[in-house]
C-alpha cells in the first residue's frame, strides 16, 4: 500500500486530523533539509511536502519564490532533490514524502525517468502545479505503475466539468486550495470552506486537505473542522529562512509545528467529546 494511504486510513481509524508541513529542499540550506523533515514529523507532521526548486513558480508567493531563488543559488538541483529523500528514508521509512513542483523539470527528466527515480529515492507522490488536465491520465498512468499518486490541486474556481474529470485520476488525497491566489495569501475564511468541499466530496471518496493562507494553529484549527488535512507552508518557509545552520533550522521547524500539532489535535478531541455525549 503506498504510504499516503497508509497514513491517512491511520488519521481516519484514530479520528485524528492531518498535518502537512511544505518546505522547499535546499532551503534554507541543502544541507539542512533532511533536518528539518525528520524535526517536523518528530513534532506532528502526518506528511510532508517537499518543493522542488524552480526559477518560476507562478502558483506561489514571494516567500517560496524567495526559498526557491535561494535553494538554486545554493546549487540544489532534482538529483539533490532525491538524494534528500533518500537520506531521510534512513531514518524514517514510514512518513509518506510528496514532491510538489512544475512540469518544466518533469518534462526535462522525462515523465519514464522522473518517475522511477521518484519511486527509487521513495517518494509518494507527486503535485505537478501546472500539470495540463489533457496531459493528466498519461503521468496518472506513469506514476501509478510505479506506486506513486498524483496528487491534483482543486480551486476555488473549479468547475463541475474539471471536478469530473480530474478527482478519478487523484491518487491518496485531493489538495483544496483555500482562496484565490499564490501560497501564503492571508484572506482565509474557514467557515466558508464548508460549501465548497462538500462539492468538492460530491466527485470524490478520498481524503481531502486544505492549504493557502493556513498560518497561525487557530487558522489550522479553524480549517480541521472541515478538512481532513491541514497544509501549511508559506509561515514555516519565512521562519525557516534565518536559520543559520541545519540545528538551528531543525529548532524553528518544531517550534513553529509543535502548537499546531497541538491544536489540531485539540479539533480531534473535541469531535470525539461530542460525538461520545451524543
Amino acid at each position: 500500500m503506498n504510504r499516503i494511504d497508509a497514513r491517512f486510513a491511520e488519521l481516519a481509524t484514530s479520528g485524528r486530523k492531518g498535518l502537512i508541513p511544505y518546505i522547499t529542499a535546499g532551503h534554507p540550506s541543502p544541507e539542512s533539509t533532511v533536518a528539518v523533515m525528520h524535526a517536523l514529523v518528530e513534532n506532528g507532521a502526518d506528511l510532508v511536502e517537499l518543493g522542488v526548486p524552480f526559477s518560476d513558480v507562478m502558483a506561489d508567493g514571494p516567500v517560496i519564490q524567495e526559498a526557491c531563488r535561494k535553494a538554486l543559488e545554493q546549487g540544489t538541483m532534482l538529483d539533490d532533490v532525491f538524494g534528500m529523500v533518500k537520506t531521510f528514508r534512513e531514518r524514517d521509512e514510514a512518513t509518506p514524502v510528496i514532491l510538489m513542483g512544475y512540469m518544466n523539470p518533469v518534462e526535462r527528466r522525462g515523465l519514464e525517468r522522473f518517475a522511477e527515480q521518484a519511486r527509487a529515492a521513495g517518494v509518494d507522490g507527486l503535485l505537478i502545479v501546472d500539470c495540463p488536465i489533457d496531459e493528466a491520465a498519461e503521468i496518472h498512468h506513469l506514476l501509478s505503475g510505479r506506486g506513486l499518486h498524483q496528487i491534483f490541486l482543486v480551486a476555488p474556481t473549479s468547475t463541475e466539468t474539471r471536478l469530473a474529470r480530474l478527482t478519478p485520476l487523484a491518487g491518496g488525497f485531493v489538495y483544496y486550495v483555500s482562496l484565490k491566489g499564490v501560497t501564503g495569501s492571508a484572506a482565509l475564511d474557514a467557515d466558508s470552506l464548508a460549501p465548497s468541499l462538500e462539492r468538492l466530496r460530491r466527485h470524490t471518496d478520498k481524503p481531502v486537505a486544505v492549504g493557502f493562507g493556513i498560518a497561525t494553529p487557530d487558522q489550522a484549527a479553524a480549517v480541521a473542522r472541515h478538512a481532513d488535512a491541514v497544509v501549511i507552508g508559506s509561515a514555516l518557509v519565512q521562519r525557516l529562512d534565518g536559520a543559520a545552520d541545519a540545528d538551528q533550522a531543525a529548532r524553528v521547524a518544531a517550534e513553529y509545528l509543535a502548537p499546531v500539532r497541538r491544536a489540531l489535535d485539540g479539533v480531534a478531541a473535541a469531535s470525539q467529546s461530542m460525538e461520545a455525549a451524543s
